[in-house]
């Protein structure tokens, strides 16, 4: 198999990537490594789950980093853990330094049996690609951050070369004042003055500290006295609108709120004079009825 790519980092930083072990498994899509660490004779062992058309395909197994002649290989192999089949690869990694990055060659082979043989060509072609396009991806990412931090620490050094060397300069203008003993033309600061009286002191202290502005402490905030306990409570029922001894005794709202009784209807109400009347009626027939049999 054969797998060509450019990258925009330098060559140095990819190799060093590329040859160590810890960011090897990092850049590897689908690898989890033992917590027991590799074998002898093996630079990482794990489990390598693989995509293959619509299958996924678990390898168990190790790889070998082995630089030779200014080429990378990696040589691995491995056993399906849901199977019998094998796999065996030996890859190598070709890096060109250019102007704006490094260009990578990639050669190699592989012997499969089992699962992976019994996929179509096509479908291993499909996951070879996309396997070495994400670890070298990967791979990029990590070589990227690795120059962008050596260049943030080389800035960071720099920085403080020179300021250390603007302080030095400063320091021996300060010893070369201090060597002769006077500052300005006053006489101000070095020995005392010609009449043998302190020059800070007197009317020279006066001159000399005349034009010095110093700034008054700020007022101190004044904050509101307390108020006391009748105010606050009037206050509050202010606020508030009832006492705490109203709100006790009032009758509960929202959705504990006491249910009303439901208004008498108007079919209700109808019925209250229709029953009286009805029996009147039925009174009367009864009556009337008696009386005519009566006179019969």
């Amino acid at each position: 198999m054969e797998h060509e790519v450019f990258v925009p980092v330098p060559a140095e930083s990819l190799r060093a990537v590329l040859t160590d072990p810890d960011r090897v498994a990092r850049c590897v899509p689908g690898l989890q490594r033992d917590a027991a660490g590799a074998g002898a004779g093996e630079d990482l062992a794990g489990r390598l789950r693989l995509r293959v058309g619509g299958h996924t395909i678990t390898y168990r197994g190790g790889l070998r980093i082995v630089e030779r002649d200014g080429a990378i290989t990696y040589e691995g192999e491995g056993t399906e853990a849901r199977g019998k089949g094998a796999v065996e690869v030996s890859l190598t990694v070709v890096l060109t330094p250019a102007a704006e990055g490094t260009g990578l060659g990639f050669t190699g082979a592989l012997t499969a049996t089992g699962r992976l043989a019994e996929e179509p060509g096509e479908a291993r072609e499909v996951a070879r690609v996309r396997l070495l396009d994400a670890f070298v991806e990967a791979a990029a990412g990590l070589a990227a951050d690795a120059v962008e931090a050596e260049e943030t620490t080389g800035a960071g050094t720099g920085v403080g070369t020179d300021a250390d060397a603007g302080g030095a300069e400063i320091t021996g203008a300060d010893d070369a004042d201090d060597a002769d003993g006077t500052e300005g033309t006053d006489g101000a600061v070095g020995t005392s003055g010609a009449d043998g009286t302190d020059p800070a002191s007197g009317a020279d202290g006066a001159e000399l500290f005349g034009d010095e502005v110093f700034r008054e402490a700020p007022a101190p905030v004044e904050l509101p006295s307390p108020q006391p306990a009748a105010e606050a409570a009037h206050a509050r029922r202010t606020m508030i609108g009832r006492s705490a001894e109203e709100v006790d005794h009032a009758p509960p709202r929202g959705r504990y709120a006491p249910v009303p009784a439901p208004e008498p209807s108007g079919a209700g109400a109808t019925l209250r004079w229709v029953a009286p009347a009805a029996a009147l009626a039925l009174a009367s027939a009864v009556i009337v009825g008696r009386a005519l049999r009566r006179r019969r």
